[in-house]
């Protein structure tokens, strides 16, 4: 970058919280790039989606505040960080969203339930490029020493050429291990699926409760999968669309004659 040229104005979230290991890593590599502005939740709401806040009002504190960086907690949710960052906090949009780095697999069938991956998808339906990252390992402790090469490539190459209109980015990362992670393959979304149990109790006072369990199963063993990717140590890159037509429905159901 010359000395002529605007730096990016990069925008960033997560959904495991402000303090969250990951996104502090995400943090220090965006700085690389550009002008970084955070707007994170003050605790996790993983697993929340595309929840937004309409039942009470929405805070936002600054946290830190100097040239290129500035750092805001929020109330809310991941997807109101995004509308808060851009409309209150910015007053514009960003020219990249980057969210994560998540704590955890956001592969397959979890970008539905991801908040992550909702930060993602809002800002992609506003024409925001946006990435989300995820590491493979759920640890608060999750080592993240090695993803630095693999955030900074994907992120380069979108600053660079950008991304198709109403697309957005999943980015999956394997849990450390010693042995290096291969590379990185543009793959599809598994077809797989949680297979969900309640472990139902009753507390002391005889009123019953229930925690939410399961396992996650995958019979989609092609090698064109994310799944697939991660299982043999690679990252896993997704690209993903908020359009959720089943359009090669729509001719056997126009054809039930409504």
């Amino acid at each position: 970058m010359t000395k002529t040229e605007k730096k990016p104005t990069i925008l960033i979230t997560n959904d495991d919280g402000f303090h969250a290991a990951g996104l502090r890593k995400l943090i220090s590599l965006m700085r690389k790039f550009g002008k970084v502005i955070v707007v994170a939740g003050e605790q996790s709401m993983s697993g929340m989606g595309h929840a937004i806040t309409i039942k009470t009002p929405l805070r936002v504190k600054t946290l830190y505040k100097e040239a290129d960086y500035e750092e805001y907690v929020c109330n809310g949710t991941p997807v109101d960080c995004v509308k808060l960052g851009e409309q209150v906090v910015i007053g514009g949009k960003p020219d990249l969203l980057v969210s994560g780095i998540n704590h955890g697999s956001n592969a397959s069938v979890n970008v539905i339930y991801s908040g992550t991956m909702a930060a993602v998808i809002e800002a992609c339906i506003d024409g925001i490029p946006a990435i989300g990252f995820s590491l493979c390992d759920y640890s608060h402790n999750a080592d993240f020493s090695h993803v630095d090469a693999w955030i900074e490539a994907v992120v380069s190459k979108v600053l660079q050429h950008g991304l198709e209109q109403g697309v957005c980015l999943n980015v999956n990362i394997p849990a450390y291990s010693t042995e290096p992670v291969k590379g990185i393959k543009v793959c599809r979304q598994a077809n797989a699926r949680w297979v969900e149990e309640f472990d139902s109790r009753q507390d002391p006072r005889g009123v019953d409760y229930h925690w939410l369990t399961g396992k996650f199963e995958n019979s989609d063993l092609a090698e064109d999968t994310d799944q697939w990717a991660l299982d043999h140590n690679y990252a896993s890159l997704v690209p993903v669309h908020f359009d959720l037509t089943a359009y090669k429905a729509m001719e056997s159901v126009s054809k039930w004659g409504l």
